[in-house]
């Protein structure tokens, strides 16, 4: 075959596989154009069209617009350089489709309701910005004014969810109640006491540097009194009590004592708000963490001690 060999659009299509309605299609369009027409007026092509003709319809098969091709064909743009654009288009559109499976799934096997199923769809469909942004509004409601302490900026870290870019159907549906309830005012006004509170026994606290939180020492304190069975209303409980009691005393530098009693027990009162602990646990399943140990168990035990010991 030489330079100047010329084919019909009858015989591209019988070499390419590719029906004349195409062929002609794509010429109308600038991306094989003819080389030359017969005296009858049919258009003519070189030898070169049977490759580029091969591209294009390689092109089109990964879905790649004509726009772009011609860009392409004609030089304007270079073949990686489209590649990789179409690439990441590609790559967002996977995983929308992965979100929306993931909540089909979740739907069929929670028997959602209409309006939840909605709810699912909307907060699914959310963009990395708008999640961003929802979280962050939580956050701030949160911890805002208080993150200038290490313990808080630390703590409001450790409570940021971040859906993966290709999330489960379990992850999906703990982001979907996640979202909820960061949105909810009255679990707002609990974490953010949470919050106060732990910058407030910080404050009055002479020692710096990294401490464990109150709930972690009184769940180490009353954990195995609870495990043995003690009454928290029995003598058998003061010493633990007074155990976890000298910890926070030395924590905010007051004396141990009733007052001081009572306020530990509002402290953990919040801690022990179940609609935290679901948090972190939704948190956990969409970051992929282990799920968090329960507290509620140890830190009733501990509140029930402390009344016990606090009723004038």
């Amino acid at each position: 075959m030489n330079g100047d060999t010329l084919y019909s659009i009858g015989e591209l299509a019988r070499r390419t596989g590719l029906t004349v309605k195409t062929i002609r299609f794509w010429s109308d369009r600038g991306i094989v154009s003819p080389t030359d027409r017969s005296p009858a007026g049919y258009r003519r092509y070189g030898a070169d069209a049977v490759a580029r003709l091969e591209l294009v319809r390689t092109l089109r098969e990964l879905g790649i617009g004509l726009p772009a091709i011609r860009r392409v064909v004609d030089r304007e743009l270079s073949l990686p350089e489209v590649a990789a654009a179409h690439a990441d288009a590609l790559a967002v559109q996977i995983r929308v489709l992965r979100l929306r499976r993931a909540v089909l799934t979740a739907v069929a096997q929670r028997g959602a309701t209409p309006e939840e199923t909605e709810l699912m769809h909307r907060m699914a469909q959310l963009s990395e910005d708008e999640r961003r942004r929802l979280v962050g509004d939580f956050l701030d409601a949160v911890f805002g004014g208080l993150d200038a302490d290490p313990a808080c900026a630390g703590v409001m870290r450790t409570m940021t969810p971040e859906l993966p870019d290709n999330p489960g159907t379990e992850q999906v549906h703990a982001w979907v109640e996640l979202a909820e309830m960061s949105l909810d005012p009255d679990f707002r006004a609990v974490m953010r006491r949470v919050a106060e509170d732990l910058a407030a026994d910080r404050a009055r606290s002479d020692t710096t540097g990294p401490r464990r939180d109150i709930a972690s020492t009184v769940r180490d304190h009353a954990a195995p009194a609870l495990a043995a069975g003690v009454d928290p209303a029995s003598s058998g409980a003061d010493t633990v009590v007074a155990a976890f009691m000298a910890h926070y005393a030395h924590l905010v530098g007051r004396p141990d004592g009733i007052e001081l009693r009572r306020r530990l027990a509002a402290r953990l009162e919040s801690v022990n708000d179940p609609r935290r602990e679901r948090y972190l646990h939704l948190l956990a399943v969409v970051n992929g963490w282990p799920a968090p140990t329960s507290l509620a168990p140890v830190l009733e035990w501990s509140l029930r001690a402390l009344r016990v010991r606090t009723q004038l």
